[in-house]
C-alpha cells in the first residue's frame, strides 16, 4: 500500500439493517470491514432480533424524522473527513433513500474521492422482500448516485423489468443499471453446478465462479459488498479484488455448510477474510462495448 493510500480517508459509514443474532446486513458488513483494518460508522435503517427467514421478527424501524436527523448530523459532523466510503444496504423504508443520498452528497463534498457503494437489498428468486416503494427508491434514487452496484441477479431483473437467463442478458442489463461498476451476485455460471460473480465496468467483463452450495446462510451478499469495497480501499485492482472476494466469500460459506450452521460463522473464519485459500475459476468475458476479450 502506497504512502498515499495510507494517507487517504480510511473510515466506512455503513448504512443497513441490524440483527442482534445473525451474520446479516451491518453485522457482516461491519465485521468484514474493521476485520480488514477499516474504522466503520454504523448506522441501523431496521433492528431485528434476527433475519426474518427463521421466522416472525419484530421490526423496529427508526421515525423518518429521526433517522433523518441522526444523518444530518453524520453529515455535519467534525470527523467527515475520516470517511472514505459509504456503503448502503437494507432500508427500513422508502424515504430513507433520500438521507442516504444526502449524506453520501456531503461525503464526496468533503472528500471528492470517497467511494460509494450501493448494495440495493429488495429480494431474491422468491420476488420482492421489500415494499415496492422502498424497492423503488433504492432504483431510481440511490443506484444513479453509485460508483459501484452489488445487486443479485434477481434484483437486478426486477430493476430491469425483465428476466436475465444468462449472461449475455445480465451483462446487457449491468451496463444500462446507471453505477460504472457493477458486480452482479449469483449470475449464471459457464460451470457446470456452479455460480457466478460477475464484475462489469468500462472496460472489461469478468466472471468468478465457484460451486453452488445448496441452501446458503443469509448474508453472502452483504458480506460480498463489504469485502469487494475493502479491497477497492485496499487499492487491489478490480480483477484481483473479484477473485480475492469471491475466494474468500466462498470459503467462509463453505465452511459455514460443513459444519451445519444456519448463519455465516464470520467470527470463527476471520481469517478466509485477510487469506482466503478457497480456489474460485476466474474468466474474461467479451465486454459489448470494446467488442473483444477484456
Amino acid at each position: 500500500m502506497s504512502a498515499e493510500q495510507i494517507d487517504a480517508p480510511r473510515a466506512v459509514i455503513v448504512i443497513s439493517s441490524h440483527v442482534a443474532r445473525g451474520s446479516v446486513g451491518n453485522r457482516a458488513a461491519v465485521f468484514a470491514l474493521e476485520t480488514l483494518g477499516f474504522p466503520v460508522w454504523a448506522v441501523p435503517t431496521v433492528i431485528l432480533p434476527w433475519h426474518p427467514g427463521h421466522g416472525r421478527a419484530t421490526r423496529i424501524v427508526p421515525p423518518l424524522d429521526q433517522f433523518k436527523a441522526l444523518m444530518a448530523d453524520l453529515e455535519r459532523a467534525p470527523w467527515l473527513g475520516e470517511v472514505g466510503a459509504v456503503l448502503s444496504g437494507y432500508l427500513g423504508e422508502a424515504g430513507q433513500a433520500e438521507a442516504v443520498a444526502s449524506l453520501v452528497a456531503a461525503v464526496k463534498a468533503r472528500t471528492p474521492g470517497a467511494v460509494y457503494i450501493c448494495d440495493p437489498v429488495m429480494g431474491d428468486s422468491g420476488g420482492l422482500y421489500v415494499p415496492e416503494p422502498t424497492a423503488i427508491a433504492m432504483r431510481d434514487r440511490l443506484m444513479p448516485i453509485a460508483d459501484i452496484a452489488t445487486p443479485n441477479r434477481y434484483e437486478l431483473e426486477w430493476m430491469a423489468g425483465a428476466a436475465l437467463p444468462d449472461l449475455k442478458s445480465v451483462i446487457a442489463a449491468a451496463l444500462h443499471a446507471g453505477p460504472s461498476t457493477m458486480l452482479v451476485t449469483s449470475a449464471p455460471s459457464m460451470m457446470t453446478g456452479g455460480t457466478g460473480n460477475l464484475l462489469l465496468d468500462s472496460s472489461q467483463a469478468l466472471l468468478a465462479e465457484h460451486r453452488l452450495i445448496d441452501k446458503p446462510p443469509n448474508g453472502l451478499g452483504d458480506l460480498t459488498a463489504a469485502v469487494y469495497l475493502a479491497r477497492i480501499l485496499s487499492g487491489q485492482p478490480p480483477i484481483k479484488a473479484l477473485q480475492s472476494t469471491t475466494a474468500a466469500v466462498y470459503e467462509i460459506l463453505a465452511r459455514t455448510a460443513k459444519r451445519g450452521g444456519d448463519e455465516l460463522q464470520l467470527e470463527t473464519d476471520a481469517q478466509s477474510l485477510s487469506h482466503p485459500m478457497a480456489m474460485v475459476q476466474l474468466r474474461h468475458l467479451t465486454h459489448p462495448g470494446r467488442g473483444r476479450r477484456a
